[in-house]
């Protein structure tokens, strides 16, 4: 299933997406739809009058998780444009949900806090199940699907802070979406090509089969420290390509379109607006 979160005549609900035609769920988003079930959604979705992609605005599918757990350094090729050693246990940080920003939303900062952000492409996963201390073999059970999401960074907080979730945290930092594709329909995870765009230049463009750590491994490793509950995401890194490491190095500017793609998944769209005051 494609699954959104969608706004149509100033009400929230969740969607089931076929082609382009939308048809509403009875739950104001897909956090409430995802402990419900796949047979539920299914049946709540025959039972609907279907709406057109066009006519509603989509709002980010999980509009306010629990928790937002980030992975660092877990693709090869980023390790390697920073000459870094790829990590034995994977990296955890968090983003706060308070940066979460729906499909086609406009990135905004303060240009008085940082002039150096940066875009990361990252597959995310959303979890449908209550998980704590899950053994690697039955993780997959506990995941009820993927989407795209940005992991924007302001690299000189990252750097002056000495740690990263100021620099990943700010207001609209985290675009998501722009739909849940559960994972009945997306069995295997890695092999999926993985892509950035800023304006018209391909940034990034990577294997989802080139993660150090893999999805089961990720979901494992955080339920052994803490609990998951349903709509928690993890975000599993981003390949090489990012900005900050290029030469020149590429920082997002205002009127920048930021495109992240995932096979199978789709494409998440956002610009960058007018800077924050």
């Amino acid at each position: 299933m494609r699954l959104l979160t969608f706004r149509y005549q100033n009400t929230t609900h969740a969607g089931l997406l076929k082609g382009e035609m939308i048809y509403p769920l009875p739950w104001p988003d897909l956090l409430a739809a995802a402990t419900s079930g796949l047979a539920a959604i299914q049946e709540a979705a025959s039972a609907a009058q279907p709406l057109a992609l066009n006519s509603v605005v989509l709002e980010a599918p999980i509009r306010r998780p629990g928790k937002i757990i980030a992975v660092g350094l877990n693709y090869l090729d980023h390790c390697q444009e920073q000459g870094l050693t790829p990590p034995e246990r994977p990296t955890l940080f968090t983003k706060f949900t308070s940066s979460i920003l729906a499909p086609g939303g406009e990135i905004k900062w303060n240009p008085a806090l940082t002039q150096r952000v940066d875009y990361e492409a990252e597959l995310a996963v959303v979890i449908g199940r209550t998980a704590r201390c899950v053994p690697v073999e039955q993780a997959y059970d506990y995941v009820f699907g993927y989407t795209c999401l940005n992991d924007l960074t302001a690299r000189d907080l990252q750097r002056s802070d000495g740690q990263w979730v100021r620099s990943k945290s700010l207001d609209t930092f985290c675009p998501i979406g722009p739909v849940v594709v559960t994972r009945d329909e997306l069995p295997e995870p890695h092999g999926l090509r993985i892509r950035a765009w800023v304006n018209d230049d391909l940034l990034q463009d990577s294997l989802t089969s080139h993660l150090i750590h893999s999805v089961p491994a990720l979901v494992s490793y955080c339920s052994m420290a803490f609990t998951l509950e349903p709509g928690d995401i993890i975000t599993t890194g981003t390949p090489g390509g990012v900005g900050v490491y290029r030469t020149p190095p590429v920082f997002l500017q205002a009127g920048d379109r930021v495109v992240i793609e995932i096979e199978g998944i789709g494409r998440l769209e956002n610009t960058v607006g007018a800077y924050l005051s």
